[in-house]
């Protein structure tokens, strides 16, 4: 269980430290306000992580159960997203590019709005929708049962905790902006080998099954 923990892990972990709406509302809020809104942002954005996981987990729980051949369906659709995802970013990879621009948001926010931000901008995207249920498709193909898959909610709000708030941390300082244009190339490979290789074994294990 340890060993798909941890490649379920690093694949939300590479997610996590890769361009997208997420960075992009505590870095906009970073710069322009300062730290403690962004790290409300931030606490806001692993909130909805939370409720996302739990939903994923309990919902396809209950749906493999009530329609087993569900599940042979969920590792299709679930395997493909993820490779999707893993040749989104090779190719991001390849072309050295990666979108790391991010306007700074001087509206004034409390700490409930930053919070609030945080929660909205993760409830409303639905790739974290999508990315949640395909992480819990794997986790339940490799024989994990629905208690096991609602535990690794809070490891992936956990880790958004705290690289969103390191984030929060170096975009607040003003010069973050250059290392993280630096290193965004390497961030998209680590994203692309590890969902790429989530989404190979997701459809790997439906194809045997099928042929079962």
């Amino acid at each position: 269980m340890f060993s798909i923990y941890a490649l379920t892990w690093l694949g939300v972990l590479a997610a996590q430290i890769s361009p997208g709406p997420n960075l992009a509302a505590v870095a906009s809020v970073g710069l322009a306000q300062g730290r403690r809104p962004a790290l409300f942002v931030v606490t806001g954005i692993a909130s909805g992580m939370l409720v996302w996981s739990m939903a994923t987990a309990l919902g396809l729980g209950v749906l493999i159960e009530a329609f087993p051949l569900s599940f042979l369906l969920l590792r299709f659709l679930g395997g493909s997203y993820l490779l999707f995802l893993g040749i989104k970013a090779a190719r991001a990879t390849w072309k050295g590019g990666a979108n790391t621009t991010f306007a700074p948001d001087a509206r004034p926010l409390t700490d409930g709005l930053a919070w609030r931000r945080g929660v909205l901008v993760l409830l409303t995207n639905p790739k974290a929708a999508l990315m949640w249920a395909a992480v819990a498709s794997f986790l339940f193909g490799q024989g994990l049962s629905a208690c096991h898959v609602l535990a690794f909610g809070p490891m992936g709000a956990l880790s958004g905790l705290v690289i969103y708030g390191v984030y929060a941390w170096l975009f607040s300082t003003g010069v973050a902006m250059r290392g993280y244009t630096r290193f965004a190339r390497l961030f998209e490979g680590v994203f692309a080998a590890a969902f790429g290789a989530m989404g190979a074994s997701l459809i790997w294990a439906g194809v045997r099954e099928a042929r079962n």
